[in-house]
């Protein structure tokens, strides 16, 4: 660290009571000055912005206050991703405390596809709906919005991906998105459920304020901290508060449906605080296994019943669901990595596109991640079914995804995302075209530029400064994840006092000093790491630098504070990095 900023961060600890190198992580998150810090660490109800700042509240809540005093039926109009389906039951609920009549409609993804379908919209006339709500979709609507027009179905759309930088807004009594343009609302990375939490806030808090805040918004603040975490949108400002204070919540499940989706995932929110890790990989994949592999809209029926053998019943197909992503996952990942070791044109492109006949459209979005990860360049995956082409994208900082396929638009039957991820679907015979234009966009926008899996470290942090009392400050930096990532702290010049132990070839346990002697040693723990570790020659008795996480092993034998092995070095190697 600078000596400036050595500086700033011993006076951010001295005035704020905090341990060093949590203020060194707060400064590294733009936070500089004791209350501001207060205000990070202690999320509470009154950091939520006013929801009448977003462009198109009052009107919204207008409109759905008159569907409400007259009787008329409300459709909700979701996705079938986590996202999606949290924001149907925060809606619904939220209607339905009111006296409202609501229906809802969360499309098949394989039957239907993503977005708003004037099939759907026509069926919702004939059966006397007036006005339609959709959440986490609805922002590239044009043609669906003109059919609503057309019928006399008023529209309200509530939709957090950005608007098409061609073709105009879609028609609608109201569009509530922070990215669309004039949107004053401060915070411009909300997820769909959260934008449906903030309708459901102006809605509820006209009736009664003090309740909604005190008694209704809590409650509520569980599905949107769900879907916030889940959605990876960044873990800042105000979705950071709307996390932490929806983790807190969840502790205290009153719905049945959680109940079993907790006890499906082995949660035991009661005995220990949920974590983001545990709603990001073990909640979110769960609920997100209906959309990918099977009917989406019981996700919404498992949070809305109060039969708590239904309940069960759902969510033990939830956890069947998610094993049938995880089989058909590996299967494809496995063609895919035979193919990237196979075929050195697309291993060295700057860009990867990767078809596959009959691959489950489930999860082309997850094994698009995987290549990344894997890659640290932008990857496109393509599941080829009866002649069309359906991909699924994510892309790596720095290269706009939506931004590359906007200039193929011309390609496609219907596309949408954001800067990190893509969905498309276009006739299979252009599929060359697109490989072609995309590897040319990208070879020009990432010219020069080498794919980089970056560790970043966050504060050197010697091994006699890990202790139970820290591990407790960093708790507070809780939920961790996009935009807020878990602490990687550096050790330097660490000694392995004891033998490498090896745990299921795989794996290995070190013991580290700072001393010559083993006394004090910390375990560090290195999953994945053996055969780096015998690369690298560590053994008893060498001197390494070590990147690593504080983990808080619960084993009743051999528990306590420990450390989890990002990185290793010999110490000798330092100054040739």
């Amino acid at each position: 660290m600078e000596p400036s900023r050595t500086q700033d961060a011993e006076a951010l600890a001295k005035s704020a009571h905090l341990p060093l190198v949590l203020a060194e992580l707060l400064l590294a998150r733009g936070i500089s000055n004791a209350a501001s810090s207060h205000a990070y660490l202690n999320p509470s109800t009154d950091q939520l912005h006013d929801p009448l700042l977003m462009l198109g509240m009052n009107e919204a809540v207008a409109r759905v206050e008159q569907a409400i005093a007259q009787s008329e039926p409300i459709l909700l109009y979701g996705d079938y991703d986590v996202d999606g389906t949290t924001a149907v039951v925060l809606l619904k609920t939220a209607v339905e405390m009111l006296g409202g009549v609501v229906s809802f409609h969360v499309p098949h993804r394989i039957r239907e596809g993503y977005g708003l379908q004037s099939s759907v919209l026509e069926t919702a006339y004939a059966d006397g709906v007036r006005l339609v709500i959709t959440v986490d979709t609805g922002m590239r609507a044009v043609a669906e919005a003109e059919t609503a027009k057309r019928l006399g179905l008023d529209l309200i759309i509530t939709d957090h991906h950005l608007p098409s930088a061609s073709d105009p807004l879609p028609h609608a009594v109201a569009i509530l998105n922070p990215n669309q343009p004039n949107c004053p609302y401060p915070e411009k990375s909300l997820c769909g459920a959260a934008i449906a939490f903030k309708l459901a806030q102006a809605l509820l808090e006209r009736r009664d304020v003090a309740r909604t805040r005190e008694k209704i918004l809590p409650s509520f603040l569980k599905m949107a901290a769900i879907a916030t975490i889940a959605d990876a949108v960044p873990l800042r400002g105000e979705n950071r508060v709307i996390a932490s204070l929806g983790l807190r919540e969840l502790r205290r499940p009153v719905g049945a449906g959680l109940r079993a989706l907790f006890n499906v995932a082995k949660l035991d929110p009661a005995s220990k605080a949920l974590t983001g890790f545990d709603v990001g990989f073990r909640i979110g994949p769960r609920i997100n296994a209906a959309g990918r592999m099977d009917i989406a809209s019981e996700v919404v029926e498992l949070f809305t019943t109060r039969d708590e053998k239904r309940a069960r019943e759902l969510a033990d197909k939830l956890e069947s669901l998610n094993k049938q992503r995880r089989d058909a996952e590996a299967a494809a990942l496995a063609e895919i990595e035979r193919r990237l070791a196979e075929d050195v044109e697309l291993r060295e492109a700057p860009l990867l596109v990767i078809d596959g006949e009959d691959w489950h459209r489930g999860v082309i979005g997850i094994l698009a991640s995987r290549v990344v990860e894997r890659t640290a360049k932008p990857a496109i995956v393509v599941s080829v079914e009866d002649g069309v082409a359906h991909g699924s994208g994510r892309s790596v900082d720095g290269f706009p995804l939506l931004e590359a396929i906007e200039t193929c638009a011309d390609l496609f039957s219907r596309f949408g995302g954001h800067a990190f991820a893509v969905g498309f679907a276009l006739p299979a015979e252009k599929l060359p075209e697109l490989k072609r234009r995309l590897v040319a966009h990208a070879s020009e926008k990432l010219a020069g530029r080498e794919p980089e899996q970056l560790l970043r470290i966050h504060a050197e942090l010697p091994l006699d400064r890990i202790t139970p009392v820290l591990a407790g400050w960093l708790h507070k930096l809780e939920p961790l994840g996009h935009g807020n990532p878990e602490p990687a702290f550096l050790a330097c010049g660490v000694r392995v006092c004891s033998s490498p132990r090896i745990m299921k070839e795989r794996h290995i346990r070190l013991e580290l000093s700072e001393h010559a002697s083993a006394a004090g040693a910390m375990k560090c723990v290195g999953w994945d790491w053996a055969a780096r570790c015998a690369e690298k020659n560590v053994r008893e008795g060498s001197l390494v630098d070590v990147a690593y996480r504080i983990r808080e092993n619960e084993h009743p034998e051999y528990g306590g504070i420990e450390m989890e092995m990002l990185g290793i070095r010999n110490a000798e190697d330092r100054n040739e990095k």
